[in-house]
């Protein structure tokens, strides 16, 4: 008897990583070791050294195969010696849960997609070179003049929790054919291995349903809202204490440290970041108790019970979840030392 194992990696396309994969037969028993793969293929090697290491580093059960197969996540490593290959974002992140887990760092990041007909290139719902109604209705909305997609979305989900992911919830967004769904709480690494492999499962049943999935942060120009990945965080002192609340707040706008943020925070922050769409500009950096106009939000309750998380709501859909995470790990963790 055999199984399936996928593995999954993070490509150095550019300017934004996709994810790919490829399928190892294993005979029952044999665990998923080191592969590899044609780096320059993925933008991640030259033809004339083109082998990149495929090292596994978290898998769970393969929900759209079932039976006995399996999805293994990898890090990509170089063929000399074994260390990180420049592409790997994985790896600071692990370096920054290994400099700051004592403070039990947990995030739960808000994945905004985009449900796209992959002829005519346009969000579902909208008509061929064509609008629908105003923005307004669609934000949780129900009926089919309001939702475009729900069964895709209902598959997905079932997926993730399938798979074991710390899938916690979906809802459709304000733009026609856009939707959300949530992974977390989870820790520094954690967070980026769900969000990894639950974007693979919404891109593999999307090939099902003849749909494209686009995370692009603009995907509609003019009076539309973009797509973000708004990432709530905390650590153990913020739990507890909001005059910690107040330090990650303060810390996440130090000098230079919106800019170096914002680096890696995606494509296409300007056209996203606009001031308009429940966004801060994104050359500007304010934070608020229940303010989505804010770069970061502190929740009403949180500002009640003294105590919580925040969300920073400038991270672009497209954004490297390890990048995001690492980021706010390092600033806020470090602030709060």
């Amino acid at each position: 008897m055999v199984y399936r194992a996928e593995y999954l990696w993070i490509d150095g396309a550019v300017p934004t990583a996709e994810i790919r994969s490829k399928t190892k037969i294993l005979a029952d028993g044999a665990e998923p070791g080191i592969w590899g793969f044609d780096g320059s293929s993925t933008n991640q090697a030259s033809g004339d050294n083109s082998d990149v290491v495929l090292q596994p580093v978290f898998s769970c059960h393969d929900s759209i195969r079932g039976g006995d197969d399996i999805l293994v996540l990898c890090e990509t490593l170089l063929t000399a010696d074994l260390s990180p290959h420049p592409s790997n974002t994985r790896a600071p992140a692990r370096a920054a849960m290994e400099a700051y887990g004592d403070q039990a760092p947990w995030f739960g990041l808000e994945q905004e997609y985009t449900l796209l007909d992959p002829v005519t290139g346009w969000p579902s719902g909208f008509p061929e070179h064509g609008y629908p109604r105003p923005q307004g209705p669609y934000y949780c909305g129900v009926g089919a003049v309001k939702i475009y997609g729900r069964e895709l979305v209902e598959r997905h989900t079932t997926a993730c929790m399938e798979a074991g992911l710390a899938i916690s919830g979906t809802n459709a967004e304000v733009m026609p054919g856009q939707w959300e769904f949530q992974i977390g709480p989870a820790d520094t690494v954690t967070v980026g291995d769900h969000v990894w492999v639950a974007r693979y499962l919404l891109y593999r049943i999307a090939e099902e349903s003849d749909l494209e999935v686009s995370i692009e942060a603009k995907p509609m120009k003019g009076d539309w809202n973009g797509a973000g990945m708004h990432t709530n965080f905390s650590t153990e002192k913020m739990r507890n204490d909001y005059d910690a609340i107040i330090a990650a707040c303060e810390a996440l706008g130090a000098e230079g440290k919106p800019d170096e943020h914002l680096v890696g925070y995606g494509i296409g922050i300007e056209d996203r970041l606009t001031g308009a769409h429940e966004t801060q500009r994104f050359d500007q950096f304010s934070y608020g108790v229940s303010d989505r106009g804010a770069s970061v939000r502190i929740p009403w309750q949180v500002a009640q019970d003294k105590k919580g998380y925040i969300e920073d709501r400038r991270p672009n859909a497209n954004a490297d979840p390890y990048v995001v995470a690492t980021l706010m790990t390092n600033t806020v963790c470090g602030a709060l030392a």
